[in-house]
């Protein structure tokens, strides 16, 4: 499987998992789909990383990394807008909220916060550490 078909699915997946971030309060089997898919969705770049690693493509390992610290930094951006924004008129927040599941939408979409977060610090520091090899 070529890097550009990892970057396709990776793309099909963090657009599934916005769109799936819009359902409110899923039960059951439903919660427990978008949990795996969120899931999935880590699976491309980690295997990019991987890839590239053995390769030693930097620029692939550089765009997992950079995309993983945007995810990041957007994300704790969007949560601090979403916190204050409770001073703010209700369309504020729900337009910030929709923002975040836009921009973190495996972390919306599994219901589980903190492992996606901590997926998406995972793929930055493995891919920070393939960049720092000599």
């Amino acid at each position: 499987m070529s890097n550009k078909l990892l970057y396709v699915l990776w793309g099909g997946l963090f657009i599934l998992c916005a769109g799936l971030g819009f359902i409110p309060e899923p039960e059951g089997a439903l919660r427990a789909g978008m949990t795996v898919l969120s899931l999935a969705c880590f699976l491309p770049p980690a295997a990019v990383l991987y890839r590239s690693g053995k390769s030693g493509d930097r620029a692939a390992v550089k765009l997992v990394c950079c995309l993983a610290a945007l995810s990041l930094g957007l994300t704790l951006v969007l949560l601090i807008g979403n916190v204050l924004s409770v001073v703010a008129s209700e369309t504020v927040g729900t337009a910030l909220y929709y923002l975040l599941v836009i921009v973190s939408s495996p972390m919306v979409s599994s219901g589980y916060w903190a492992l996606s977060l901590f997926l998406w610090a995972c793929l930055l520091m493995a891919g920070w550490k393939l960049l720092r090899r000599k």
